[in-house]
């Protein structure tokens, strides 16, 4: 699942309005990011890590859960997994649940409750006919892709949401357009130190209240997210390229050695070296 690492703008498709695609990763970590949508992962095969509000939950193999848009969260892929990956744009719900600015989802395996565990499996039907739809493309292909996208709108409004009492919408809007141009700016330049005068300008904030806005949205400092990103793309370059580890340090503007390592064995309880070794398959 390997992607940008900011604000996620979501390129779906005219004729389904939705992103739907089988994900096959060998390896990942994506930072704090968010998106526009609410997104549905139902992992096939191996597990992911999944953190929101500092909490981290292991998504395993026959599992299904869901992120509600404007949630920041980060996921981490240490072995290969094979997920189905399917983003739904609150816009495009927006046209359908008029009221979803005032529901929230919730879509994971229950235990000890069997009604809401057979709409559960009910979901996740449906959710492999998607894919099989989706992957085979047969004839009147958008006809029957169509169909099963509804009925699974259908049954999000009416098994999987909630309504709640949001306030202060105009803030969090104002709130997360800021922190969109923040990130954008940084996965532009992450190569490269930021300071925090340079970022706060980019936000129109001073830079002692850019800092306490900034660790209230992500829940980390500037400083910590600037090097959570460069492991991202260290770890990905890890298991994509034969560069030596210096050179990918290099590359993506880690400078500091020691505090990259350990980092990344917090992360991966590995060394870059053992996890190279694992992918070309040394004990």
């Amino acid at each position: 699942m390997h992607t940008d690492y900011i604000f996620e703008h979501i390129s779906v498709p005219k004729n389904t309005g939705v992103m739907f695609r089988t994900s096959v990763d060998s390896g990942s970590y994506v930072p704090s990011h968010w998106h526009p949508a609410i997104e549905i992962i139902y992992m096939l095969e191996g597990e992911l890590f999944i953190t929101e509000n500092a909490v981290t939950r292991r998504l395993s193999a026959g599992r299904c859960t869901l992120i509600n848009s404007g949630v920041i969260h980060a996921t981490k892929c240490t072995a290969r997994n094979k997920a189905i990956l399917f983003q739904i744009p609150v816009d495009f719900i927006s046209l359908y649940i008029p009221d979803i600015g005032t529901r929230v989802f919730t879509l994971d395996d229950p235990g000890g409750n069997p009604i809401r565990q057979t709409k559960t499996d009910i979901f996740k039907e449906t959710l492999q006919k998607m894919q099989v739809a989706n992957d085979i493309r047969p004839e009147g292909f958008l006809l029957r892709f169509n169909s099963l996208l509804f009925e699974i709108l259908f049954q999000l409004y009416h098994n999987f949401s909630t309504i709640v009492f949001r306030s202060g919408k105009n803030q969090r809007e104002k709130d997360f357009s800021r922190l969109t141009d923040i990130l954008a700016y940084t996965a532009q330049n992450y190569t490269r130190p930021i300071s925090i005068d340079e970022i706060a300008a980019v936000a129109f904030l001073d830079p002692g209240y850019f800092c306490r806005f900034f660790k209230k949205q992500m829940g980390s400092t500037f400083l910590e997210y600037q090097n959570e990103l460069r492991l991202s793309h260290i770890y990905h370059d890890l298991l994509t390229t034969n560069d030596l580890i210096q050179t990918i340090l290099e590359r993506h503007g880690f400078t500091n050695d020691k505090l990259f390592r350990r980092m990344f064995r917090e992360r991966f309880e590995k060394t870059p070296s053992q996890v190279r070794r694992e992918i070309d398959g040394i004990a």
